[in-house]
């Protein structure tokens, strides 16, 4: 995954020169980079990036000192001394001399801090598996970020100028950055990634030098990142004969994409400061629903949201943050790591020296059984009503289509690599068939096709009010009397902390019965929207939760609609929700049973084996690969 932090100029003499650049331990003062590097275990920082050579400086070049201060430090050119060292000879003023080595305007913020890091499993291979091994992950990381920086040179980076910003545009030579290899975590686990320090300062088409808005870096990292997790696992399962598989980390969330066959439990051996942190999470969010102000009032909310919970687990994180162990050479590490692996694995320590083995027989199995063809008609079906699902408004832009037509290709393709473009023509398809433009455009920005506002087709096309017009709710945050007051306090893990209902587990449903219904509208031939109305064409609501088979008349549906919101708008009965657990199997009989009317109604008899082989391996790479719910737990309730 790739987080993003920004750089300013007092930060990148405090925190980045002093820790970063020498693998996040404490470099003692006045002691040269490289030897704080060499005494690290951590290799040289290395320049990147298309605008290298705009700056004088070479591709793969190290990163020395004097150009991390003069560029990140104060945002001048990485040369700036020896520029205005020049004109000083020639007999130029101090201030013209300083002129020489700017870059423009001097920023506060002069860069963002890009953290690359692969998957669990693939960090497991590194750390665990031989040289041949190693050297491929980090073959195929280096090359995925390079492909991610590419890619925000191109579509993400944007240089404002003019009064107020007004006008916008792309860096005329791309974009300047330094990378900083770091391979364990600060619990001593192994972590191999990656610190990219890009530059904001960039030139535009007329030759003057910006600063890219940072604002627009932000607004793209969930695509960007989600770019990273497809090219990481699809290189290293190319370069090493591998496929991946999804894996739930939390119930009712998207589930992360592994490498088949490395054993999951060997993860638990790595997240020690998961745990940590994990337990101090649970210590903020009941903080955070129980404080109260001196009137008896809630201070936040009376349940933890997805966005509040993300800002915890961020303060989790630096309150459990441990110091960094003493630096240990990559060798020494591997050796450790090998170690602790076989004792944490105990009487399965064999399996230490298979893994890549185990992999290679999964993704055998996976092979086989796999499509390599994507449809590009289903994937936009559902990679819709996922983003609309999952953004509780309903309405979303073109980046998040593209984000999570990345995560449904990393899905479906299982570790192979795609088709370059594959994602921007299912988000073409996705914005033509199956979303409704809703934009009112106020300013210039707002007119560009990144800042559209779309809504899916079968939601009401109503466009969202305006903030100065919306009437905001009363909240009631005073906390309902609980009978057990009188015997508090109760200990850690003794009540349950409320929290929203996350979204994922509604997106997969909503999924499976569009796509479902675009293959009845593709037998038969029928519009899968109707002319009149933005709703699906008939049956426009879908039988999902029927416990037997009454009559047709009599069927209990659902609304797609509502399937955005929590169970009770579903209006769903006792017995209704009973069932919930069994909603996959519903679905597949669902699918069967459209098959079968749509071939009775073309006149033939019972499908044929070709076409129901066909139909199972449509199903089998397109369906979201997530594990049905607990029985007696729906979509959206919290584990």
């Amino acid at each position: 995954m790739m987080d993003i932090a920004l750089i300013t100029r007092g930060q990148m003499y405090r925190y980045y020169l002093h820790q970063v650049v020498v693998g996040d331990g404490r470099r003692p003062a006045r002691k040269p980079l490289r030897n704080a590097q060499k005494e690290a275990g951590v290799p040289a920082g290395r320049w990147m990036g298309r605008g290298l050579p705009a700056l004088g400086l070479a591709a793969a070049g190290e990163a020395t000192e004097a150009q991390l201060r003069s560029l990140f430090g104060e945002g001048r050119h990485p040369h700036a001394d020896q520029l205005e060292a020049g004109q000083l000879t020639v007999g130029e003023t101090p201030a013209a001399a300083r002129r020489a080595g700017a870059l423009g305007r001097q920023p506060k913020v002069t860069g963002v801090d890009l953290v690359f890091r692969p998957q669990p499993t693939l960090n497991l291979l590194w750390a665990l598996g031989d040289d041949e091994t190693r050297k491929a992950i980090e073959d195929a990381h280096e090359r995925a970020i390079t492909t991610v920086l590419a890619w925000i040179e191109d579509n993400a980076a944007v240089i404002r100028y003019g009064a107020g910003g007004i006008h916008r545009t792309r860096p005329a030579h791309g974009l300047v950055a330094a990378r900083f290899r770091h391979y364990e975590a600060r619990s001593g686990m192994p972590l191999l990634h990656d610190h990219l320090l890009l530059s904001v300062k960039a030139q535009r088409l007329d030759g003057a030098w910006g600063s890219v808005h940072t604002e627009a870096l932000y607004e793209n990292v969930v695509a960007a990142s989600a770019l990273y997790n497809e090219m990481v696992m699809a290189e290293a399962c190319e370069a090493l004969g591998l496929a991946s598989e999804p894996r739930t980390v939390t119930v009712g969330r998207r589930p992360v994409m592994e490498v088949a066959g490395v054993p999951h439990e060997l993860i638990g051996w790595t997240s020690r400061r998961s745990e940590q942190i994990a337990a101090c999470l649970a210590e903020l969010e009941r903080e955070y629903v129980t404080a109260t102000d001196d009137d008896g009032n809630l201070k936040f909310a009376p349940e933890v949201s997805e966005r509040a919970r993300a800002k915890l687990n961020r303060i989790a994180a630096r309150k459990a943050r441990p110091a960094k162990p003493q630096p240990r050479s990559l060798e020494q590490l591997r050796d450790d790591w090998r170690a602790g692996a076989r004792a944490f694995l105990a009487a399965g320590a064999h399996l230490i020296d298979t893994l890549l083995e185990r992999a290679h027989a999964a993704a055998t199995a996976i092979w086989a059984r796999v499509a390599g063809v994507v449809d590009v008609g289903l994937a936009a079906v559902a990679v819709t009503a996922t983003v609309f699902v999952m953004n509780g408004s309903g309405h979303f832009h073109r980046r998040h289509l593209l984000a999570e037509a990345r995560r449904h290709l990393a899905l479906v393709q299982r570790g192979r690599r795609r088709e370059t473009g594959l994602d921007e023509r299912i988000v073409v398809a996705a914005l033509a068939a199956h979303c409704t433009d809703i934009t009112q455009a106020r300013t210039t920005r707002g007119q560009e096709p990144g800042y559209r506002l779309y809504t899916a087709r079968w939601a009401p096309t109503t466009p969202p009010p305006s903030p100065a017009s919306a009437a905001v709710p009363v909240r009631n945050r005073k906390p309902a009397a609980d009978p057990a007051t009188p015997f508090l306090p109760l200990e850690p893990g003794e009540w349950d902390i409320p929290r929203v209902p996350l979204r994922h587990d509604r997106a997969v449903i909503t999924a499976r019965v569009l796509t479902a219904q675009l293959r009845t509208a593709r037998r038969t031939g029928h519009p899968l929207y109707g002319a009149a109305a933005h709703q699906p064409t008939a049956p426009q609501q879908l039988l999902l939760f029927a416990q037997e088979q009454p009559p047709r008349a009599a069927r209990p549906t659902v609304n797609l609609v509502a399937l955005r919101t929590d169970l009770e708008a579903l209006e769903l009965t006792a017995e209704q929700v009973s069932h919930l657990g069994r909603v996959g199997e519903r679905l597949t009989a669902l699918r069967k049973d459209a098959r079968q009317r749509a071939h009775e109604a073309a006149g033939g008899g019972r499908p044929s084996a070709q076409e129901a082989l066909g139909a199972h391996r449509q199903d089998e790479q397109h369906a979201h690969c997530q594990p049905p719910p607990e029985p007696g737990r729906g979509p959206g309730t919290p584990a």
